[in-house]
């Protein structure tokens, strides 16, 4: 920049600070209006809209889990055909692990990430509104085509031949196939945005060992999708041209093999799994510390551990498939690893459960979430060593005890604490508090609910219940338990309706909430609840890794971006020190307009080749649009 642009330029150092905030607000607001809120590129709306979007989609996926409850507590019910319950546990399952659980996670990285670093926006913020429409159009897409009897019947894991045009001649598999490239192609993004947010945007002074746990866990879990979710993306995309244009990659008759979808599917599943349960930990860490009024004891050892889960989480995914006549070398060193990777996990609680006991506990709602998703994983965890054992794992696959196994690891490390992470953050969203009253009822149902539903799963598992059946009969006697799973599903499902009319109602009375009402330490809680368009006036500098709790007088903070116009600050990947301003994109629409081409050229392609051709030159002019040059000097320059 020249300077004599940089005399002309207002900058954030030479106004005081009500002048510099109604400066700031002007420049980064979104456009008001219906069309200016589709052109977004605020990282917090795009998060909220991400939260509220995923957690609708958790409301639909339980209550297809309630009628599949419903279907399986009495013998030979007939309150579902098998076709239909075909579709609803498939729907189920792709609706909680495509459209909600690696989707909230991110969500809520979009919306903190940025706050958490000391940022003014997230990296790339027109990438971060085009991968929400296309999560958003992707969930619809999959939604409406189940409201038209065209909704997937595979399973959420489409086994082939089952998935392959011989066995299943409809749309349905299709429609779940192109799901998954929605879904990827959005989670893909948001990774790179996290990515480069926290490796070239964090505020200066903020070192690597500064860096808040929670920020650690979702950059350990954006790597794990760059590298795992393009497995599933070529399984789909190889079963869509099997089924379309005749390809034969997993027809052993023409040289390919059913197994070769498996192997890709579970390289990308089993690491979903920590990227689900990762930012779990990370919420964890951020809420223990919080309320345990102390850091969290061993942070070096829970980073590690992190980083640990991670890579090992790429060398487990044969562990679900010792059944299918793997060579028994192999899978002697896939059980090794399942196993150990119950080691960083277990340091990690072992890290939790002494801050809880050198610190002075607060119990409140959050922490209570915290407590639960501890026992509960424990548990989980325990049932996955015992999966990861050859003998073990040939006689319960396939049944209950799995469907057990994996609800105790996900809901209780991921589902408890996210809905402690809601309790902890909704103050700094909305501005108001969840009531507290209301919280400790929703614990305590969702905690007692949760285990009535699913530990009797391990018994009907072990006495040879299987799992994907829409019926049995009486002399099974298997019913008694099931009546009790499914009343425990009904009390689980209560919690999280409490939970619906606790947010509701608190956001039109609940208390307000202050600033930083839990007295925290990183820096999502130095600006206003909810923030600003700019999230901070000045950029703050951070000298230690508590930051709110060194300096509680008043964090010193850096000037010299400009004040009209957006700009964020550059700092170096190790050290954090500023390097360069670089200009932050304007609202736009073209990544609406791209989405919505994406969007046509995906659906059209699983019905028609053509499409492709067609789809092509409206995807190139929505791209042209949204990268030409806007003339402005930096763009020269």
């Amino acid at each position: 920049m020249s300077l004599a642009a940089e005399q002309r330029e207002l900058r954030d150092d030479v106004l005081n600070g009500f002048q510099l905030s109604r400066q700031l607000e002007s420049v980064w607001r979104t456009p008001s209006g219906f069309l200016g809120a589709l052109m977004s590129v605020d990282h917090k709306i795009i998060g909220r809209r991400y939260i509220i979007t995923a957690f609708a989609f958790l409301l639909l996926g339980g209550v297809l889990a309630v009628l599949m409850r419903i279907q399986l507590a009495q013998p030979e019910s007939t309150f579902l055909s098998a076709d239909k319950y075909n579709q609803i546990f498939t729907m189920h399952g792709s609706t909680m692990m495509f459209l909600f659980a690696v989707p909230v996670m991110e969500a809520f990285a979009v919306y903190l990430v940025p706050l958490m670093v000391g940022t003014r926006n997230i990296a790339f913020p027109r990438l971060n509104a085009f991968s929400y429409w296309m999560f958003l159009f992707g969930g619809c897409f999959l939604w409406i085509s189940f409201a038209v009897n065209v909704g997937p019947d595979v399973g959420w894991f489409a086994y082939v031949p089952l998935s392959s045009l011989q066995y299943t001649p409809t749309k349905r598999p299709d429609v779940w196939a192109q799901m998954i490239t929605f879904t990827e192609v959005a989670a893909l993004a948001v990774s790179v945005e996290v990515v480069v947010t926290v490796f070239k945007l964090r505020a200066p002074g903020m070192t690597l060992d500064r860096i808040p746990l929670f920020v650690w866990a979702m950059l350990v879990t954006s790597f794990l999708v760059m590298f795992a979710m393009p497995s599933i993306m070529v399984a789909s995309t190889s079963l869509i041209l099997d089924r379309l244009v005749n390809t034969r990659f997993y027809d052993p008759s023409s040289g390919g093999h059913p197994l070769l979808w498996q192997h890709l599917f579970w390289f990308f599943g089993h690491p979903e799994v920590y990227i689900i349960f990762i930012p779990g930990t990370g919420m964890v860490s951020a809420i223990l510390g919080t309320f345990a009024r102390r850091p969290v004891i061993g942070y070096p050892i829970v980073i590690l551990s992190l980083i640990a889960t991670g890579l090992l989480s790429f060398g487990l995914w044969v562990h679900h498939m010792f059944v299918t006549g793997l060579p028994q070398l192999g899978a002697g060193l896939f059980t090794a690893s399942s196993m150990l990777i119950a080691v960083p996990s277990g340091l990690q609680i072992f890290c939790w459960i002494a801050t809880l006991w050198d610190g002075r506990p607060v119990y409140r709602t959050p922490l209570l979430f915290v407590i639960g998703f501890i026992v509960i994983f424990v548990i989980g965890g325990l049932s996955g060593v015992m999966v990861a054992s050859v003998p073990i794992d040939t006689q319960v696959h396939d049944t209950y005890f799995v469907v057990a196994h994996f609800h105790y690891v996900l809901i209780g490390g991921a589902v408890f604490p996210l809905i402690g992470a809601v309790y902890y953050w909704f103050p700094k969203i909305t501005g108001r508090m969840l009531s507290e009253k209301l919280g400790r009822w929703n614990f305590w149902l969702a905690f007692i609910g949760f285990n009535v539903a699913f530990f009797p799963m391990h018994i009907l598992g072990l006495i040879g219940m299987p799992r994907r059946v829409y019926t049995y009969t009486a002399d099974m006697d298997w019913a008694h338990l099931n009546l009790l799973s499914s009343a425990g599903a009904l009390v689980f499902a209560l919690s999280f309706a409490l939970l619906l009319v606790n947010a509701i109602y608190s956001l039109r009375k609940g208390a307000l909430a202050g600033d930083n009402p839990w007295d925290a330490s990183t820096l999502e809680w130095a600006t206003t609840s909810p923030p600003p368009p700019q999230n901070f006036d000045r950029i703050p500098v951070v000298k230690h890794r508590d930051p709110l709790w060194a300096d509680n007088e008043s964090l010193p903070v850096v000037g010299g971006l400009s004040a009209d116009k957006r700009e964020v600050l550059l700092t170096s990947l190790a050290e954090a020190e500023p390097q360069i301003r670089e200009a932050s994109p304007e609202p736009s629409l073209w990544p609406l307009l791209t989405a919505i081409a994406t969007t046509i050229f995906f659906i059209g392609s699983i019905f028609t080749p053509w499409a492709v051709l067609w789809g092509t030159p409206p995807m190139a002019v929505t791209l042209i649009g949204w990268f030409w040059p806007s003339g402005a000097k930096e763009d020269e320059e």
